[in-house]
């Protein structure tokens, strides 16, 4: 490691991976055939992270520097956007019933989630 710990490196280079990461796709899923049914998943993602670094001098005049960055996130579903025919309606996940509502709207739904196949995909 080199003398000096560059702060600004460091977050730049976090940053840029974050960018390269972080796009549309990541927010709005690749929407998906069931049957008649497409359906549109809405993702949910935050993150956070954090950058350190330092150096100094002990009293028996030894140097010594160090620095990290460290990065942490969660990715969670939050609504699901159906279209059935000229039928279409954004069904929030969090909010009780629209797991329901999605299951009753797309019956077919749940032979996709227990079809072995399907998960191997």
């Amino acid at each position: 490691m080199s003398g000096r710990f560059n702060i600004g490196e460091n977050i730049t280079n976090v940053f840029e991976k974050l960018e390269s990461f972080l796009k549309t796709k990541t927010v709005v899923g690749e929407p998906m055939q069931v049957g008649e049914v497409i359906l549109v998943p809405f993702i949910e993602f935050t993150f956070g992270l954090g950058t350190s670094g330092g150096s100094g001098i002990e009293q028996k005049r030894n140097q010594g520097s160090g620095g990290g960055a460290c990065s942490g996130g969660r990715i969670s579903p939050t609504a699901v956007l159906v279209i059935k025919g000229d039928q279409v309606e954004l069904l929030p996940i969090e909010k009780s019933g629209g797991l329901e509502k999605l299951i009753d709207m797309v019956p077919e739904i749940m032979d996709k989630v227990k079809d072995p196949k399907c998960s191997e995909k």
